[in-house]
């Protein structure tokens, strides 16, 4: 009988898939390329001939992210009918994509307090791309004289950085709700809830009296 013929986007969509996994659980340097291959169920050569090395394939997980997101923003953005809008749509998509794939704000956040040892050029071009939509529309809302001036990255900081920490606190946020009740952890909150808070509060500061 003939040997099955491995289909190549499937098996290297499989190891982005266990990649992020374990990247976002155990980190860069702990997590090892026999780590992945298991996981993935494939010899650890395949791992090298598609992506080079652990490197090359971490660079592909959080680029591939970022892209993601950044493409999700964009498209948000098509529908809005002033600056306001496209600030809640920012917010909004962020959080959405963040809560439905709580692995990469863990990605994050493991890259940045370790003072992005590991992230790659195209990674940093990726988060400046993302900071300079956010950027765009809080100065365009300040030409329109509907927001005063603003830190753009002071307020792209409370956005992610919340966002960030609501979905990698969950399990956290859970447990403590458990033992007081009375500590209100917001473990409940959806990330509609979340995204309208922040941009609420952001708003109510920023907007011209």
């Amino acid at each position: 009988m003939p040997k099955q013929k491995r289909d190549a986007k499937a098996t290297q969509a499989k190891i982005l898939q266990e990649a992020r996994t374990l990247f976002s659980l155990k980190g860069f340097d702990a997590t090892t390329t026999d780590d992945i291959a298991k996981s993935s169920g494939v010899n650890k050569a395949l791992i090298y001939y598609y992506f080079k090395n652990k490197a090359g394939l971490y660079a592909q997980v959080m680029s591939g992210l970022f892209d993601a997101i950044y493409d999700e923003v964009v498209t948000s953005r098509e529908s809005c009918t002033s600056t306001t809008d496209e600030l809640h749509a920012f917010i909004k998509t962020y959080a959405d994509y963040a809560y439905e794939h709580p692995y990469f704000p863990a990605l994050l956040l493991r890259e940045l307090s370790d003072s992005g040892a590991h992230l790659p050029e195209m990674m940093f071009a990726s988060m400046r791309n993302l900071f300079i939509l956010l950027s765009d529309i809080l100065t365009k809302a300040e030409e329109q004289k509907v927001f005063t001036h603003a830190i753009p990255m002071v307020v792209h900081f409370m956005i992610i950085g919340s966002l960030n920490l609501m979905v990698t606190t969950e399990p956290l946020r859970k447990k403590a709700m458990q033992l007081d009740a009375s500590v209100d952890t917001c473990s409940g909150c959806s990330a509609d809830e979340v995204s309208t808070y922040i941009f609420e509060t952001i708003k109510k500061s920023l907007e011209v009296k």
